[in-house]
């Protein structure tokens, strides 16, 4: 079973910025789609962005359009979701996640994705 790993994530206050990272847990991100969820209190699991493997095809959640910034570089095995303007409301427990096919396509919807990391904390608070 494959895994990956997030992190970066923290409290901070309002205003702020995070950039989370996502690495994978014994094997290389080159070949494969990364999206990015969150999960809000009292809320369902929500797709936030993804990327496919050459980073040549990007999608963002309208809701999120314009704060957030996923990134990857594959020689450092790495992806990152950059958030800007944090808000109380982004308060969350964020993950990456690698659908089996290569591929990006939005809506971004969590049961497309099959390998999932546990997920990092964002807490945004004055």
């Amino acid at each position: 079973q494959l895994a990956l790993v997030e992190s970066g994530g923290g409290l901070v206050q309002p205003g702020t910025s995070l950039k989370l990272s996502c690495v994978p847990d014994g094997f290389t991100l080159d070949y494969w789609t990364i999206g990015w969820f969150r999960l809000l209190p009292g809320k369902e699991r929500e797709g936030l962005a993804c990327m496919n493997s050459i980073g040549t095809k990007i999608f963002y959640a309208d809701s999120i359009q314009g704060r957030f910034t996923v990134s990857r570089d594959n020689a450092k095995n790495t992806v990152w979701l950059q958030i800007d303007n944090l808000k109380p409301e982004d308060t969350g427990l964020y993950y990456c996640a690698a659908p089996v096919a290569d591929g990006c396509r939005t809506p971004i919807i969590p049961k497309e994705y099959d390998f999932w990391g546990r997920g990092t904390q964002v807490t945004v608070s004055p």
